[in-house]
């Protein structure tokens, strides 16, 4: 049996709520609550959902950015041997952070403005012990060609660069410990559409290359169709929904699956779009309402729903939704094409 990359088993986040001049705790904001899932090498997962839902917030324990509160955080190391990373203090996650990285949202910023090309590279590097400059100059130019950047940049500074070529260099530096989880945080929402699609085919390329696993937190759905094998819905730091990425798209078994899907352009100018808009707030993560946290917004919402709280149940193989009327709703999915 193959030993994922990482194994996530009921991660939890909660962040205190202070009130009062005292800053006395008064409860807990659960950004996120009892998740669960599994990325193999070669694979990538996308995580989906409203603003606020927990997303970010997964993926920054997952890197071990910030301690999650409960739950376990398995990666497979070099080793073939799987680590609890959740638990460990910074020096024991120390020489595990070259295995796990991560691509940032915007390829400007998370670049320093005062370091060339060939320093941002070779940061982590220099950082991991290669103090030889020739050996480190060679390994980034040998980045750059991998991100399909010319190594003639390498003493140009990130305000010479495009939004996509800066995005590049984000890749190449993510890249350069050859890590074998890649966490990658909208990393295609700051650029222009065209720009988006040589970015998320030069990701899929290096995906094939190099057997890298992608954690891949996304809103644009037509992205994630596109870049998928698996995906995961949360709502309210829950997953409602997760599957494979046909299966999903073609028929989704949560309220809120469909609500999102039918937000997703299709492209044929005969069919007219049925937009389904949820009405009220996404819920509050620090009291969220009781039974099933969707059904204030769910047109398929019943007595049941506000009393019992729904557990991710497979209904197909593969296939798990947190719904207690999955297996009698027939939901619009999109459309193949």
């Amino acid at each position: 049996m193959t030993v994922p990359v990482l194994d996530v088993r009921s991660l939890r986040k909660h962040f205190p709520l202070r009130r009062g001049l005292l800053g006395r705790v008064a409860g807990q904001i659960k950004a996120v609550d009892d998740v669960s899932f599994s990325i193999n090498g070669g694979e990538t997962l996308s995580l989906v959902g409203e603003s606020g839902c927990g997303k970010t917030t997964t993926s920054r324990c997952i890197l071990r950015a910030i301690r999650p509160s409960g739950g376990e955080i398995r990666f497979r190391v070099e080793s073939g041997e799987q680590i609890d990373v959740a638990p460990l203090e910074a020096k024991q996650l120390r020489p595990l952070r070259r295995q796990m990285q991560m691509i940032f949202q915007d390829p400007f910023s998370s670049l320093n403005p005062r370091m060339t090309i060939s320093e941002i590279i070779g940061e982590p590097l220099l950082v991991n012990g290669m103090t030889n400059t020739g050996v480190r100059n060679k390994r980034v130019a040998e980045l750059l060609e991998l991100v399909q950047l010319p190594s003639a940049y390498l003493n140009r500074f990130p305000h010479a660069f495009s939004g996509g070529q800066r995005q590049r260099i984000g890749i190449a530096r993510a890249l350069a410990l050859n890590p074998s989880l890649v966490v990658a945080d909208e990393p295609v929402s700051a650029l222009d559409v065209s720009v988006q699609a040589q970015i998320v085919n030069l990701m899929l390329d290096l995906q094939d290359r190099l057997g890298l696993a992608f954690l891949f937190v996304a809103h644009d759905l037509s992205v994630v169709k596109h870049v998928s094998h698996r995906v995961a819905v949360m709502y309210v730091g829950r997953i409602v929904e997760i599957a494979p990425t046909t299966s999903l798209f073609k028929t989704p078994r949560h309220p809120y699956t469909e609500a999102l899907l039918s937000a997703v352009p299709v492209p044929d100018p005969r069919r007219r779009a049925q937009r389904i808009v949820l009405e009220g707030d996404v819920a509050d993560p620090s009291n969220p309402p009781s039974g099933c946290h969707f059904h204030p917004r769910c047109r398929y919402a019943t007595d049941r729903c506000r009393i019992e709280t729904p557990v991710l149940t497979e209904i197909t193989p593969g296939h798990a939704v947190r719904c207690l009327r999955a297996e009698e709703l027939f939901l619009q999915g999109v459309p193949a094409g």
